[in-house]
């Protein structure tokens, strides 16, 4: 990890602790983060949606699951 020095808004980041519960400044931030990038991957899979062509049975995989 490195460090990096950053100003924050202080009411923000108290919203923030409050509402998550999560207890450090430095896990805040990584949450955030890590939450940012989930969502931004999400976006990228949903642009997919009706553009690949999948072929196979539902049903019948269905079937070998049990």
């Amino acid at each position: 990890m490195k460090r990096t020095n950053i100003i924050l808004d202080e009411q923000l980041i108290q919203k923030g602790l409050k509402v998550t519960g999560i207890k450090t400044r430095r896990a805040l931030v990584d949450h955030a983060l890590r939450e940012l990038l989930r969502r931004e991957s999400q976006k990228k899979i949903l642009k997919l949606k009706g553009k690949i062509h999948w072929e196979g049975d539902l049903e019948e995989m269905r079937q070998m699951r049990f």
